[in-house]
């Protein structure tokens, strides 16, 4: 994005000092992840802040508080001081569509909390456990078709990413799975390898690993481009699901009347870490998409997911009841 790098020397220089002449930050920052630790969003977040933290000279100290598609640790967030030490790295998921799924209209994003930057967008792949006897996107559809199977797919939780994308799959492809939420990506990542589960969509920052081992295999990725970590694995849209493409992305926020000094600073210094080679190296490394922002673009990102992911859910008729 322009002028980005800019805009972060003239925070950086405008924003040295908060609060009269009460430096920023002057003690450690509390930093919510509303995701489970080793999840995609939670790694991306880690890597990034412990950069932050070198170059601020304080600790960013990430805190896991999971539940709800990441509303709880969303909402503990906009309940927080609005003074620059609690922030939080949420996903696009919790901040745009689960609110909208868990009929939680008490809980406006936008009005509770107050955008920073925008941290990396993520790559995402149907994975499914070793013994499934489908190699394809196309073998899976066939075998889920089946009408002698019926097949489970694990989930982070009702409302999430994970849930929306594979009823999204189910809509595109006339399939229908039996949903098994559970507490986090990583616990449901876990139980696939097990084949207690036998499929998930998940973030290759989760599964990459595993999938490298052969104790998962990648059938499909689902954004609109195939990644260089695994470049023999097709799209789905490759694989004859048309047009089919789902992404996440990742962002910093903070709560509701945080001065704008802060969120200047903070925004310079995500930027300021971005932009270092060893951290693009490790997001890139997990299939992360490193990229800062100003808070108006990641306010108006999520307006945007808002809008695309409620016409999605419409259309595929996605209910967690």
């Amino acid at each position: 994005m322009r002028h980005i790098a800019a805009a972060a020397a003239a925070a950086l220089a405008t924003a040295a000092n908060v609060a009269g002449a009460q430096p920023y930050p002057v003690k450690s920052i509390l930093v919510i992840s509303p995701v489970q630790a080793g999840s995609a969003g939670d790694t991306t977040l880690r890597i990034v802040m412990q950069k932050m933290a070198q170059n601020i000279g304080q600790q960013l100290q990430v805190e896991n508080t999971t539940g709800a598609a990441g509303l709880i640790g969303a909402q503990r967030l906009a309940r927080a001081a609005p003074d620059g030490y609690t922030i939080g790295g949420v996903s696009d998921s919790t901040v745009t569509y689960v609110p909208l799924l868990q009929k939680r209209s008490d809980f406006d994003p936008l009005s509770a909390l107050e955008p920073i930057s925008l941290i990396s967008s993520s790559t995402w792949v149907l994975i499914v456990h070793p013994s499934v006897p489908a190699r394809s996107v196309r073998d899976f559809v066939t075998l889920a078709k089946d009408p002698k199977r019926k097949l489970d797919y694990a989930s982070a939780g009702l409302g999430g990413s994970h849930h929306v994308v594979m009823e999204m799959f189910n809509a595109a492809t006339g399939i229908k799975l039996n949903h098994v939420p559970y507490r986090g990506a990583t616990q449901a990542a876990v139980d696939v390898q097990a084949g207690h589960v036998p499929v998930m969509f998940s973030a290759l920052a989760v599964v990459l690993g595993p999938i490298k081992a052969g104790r998962l295999r990648a059938l499909g990725i689902a954004n609109d481009k195939r990644t260089s970590l695994l470049p023999e694995v097709p799209t789905i849209a490759e694989s004859g699901v048309r047009d089919f493409a789902f992404s996440t992305w990742t962002g910093l926020l903070a709560p509701r009347g945080t001065p704008r000094p802060i969120i200047d600073r903070l925004q310079a210094e995500a930027a300021k870490a971005l932009s270092d080679p060893s951290v693009r190296e490790k997001l890139q490394a997990l299939g992360g998409n490193p990229q800062a922002s100003t808070p108006a673009e990641l306010a108006a990102m999520i307006r945007g997911t808002t809008a695309k992911m409620l016409k999605v859910i419409l259309e595929a008729k996605i209910s967690i009841e």
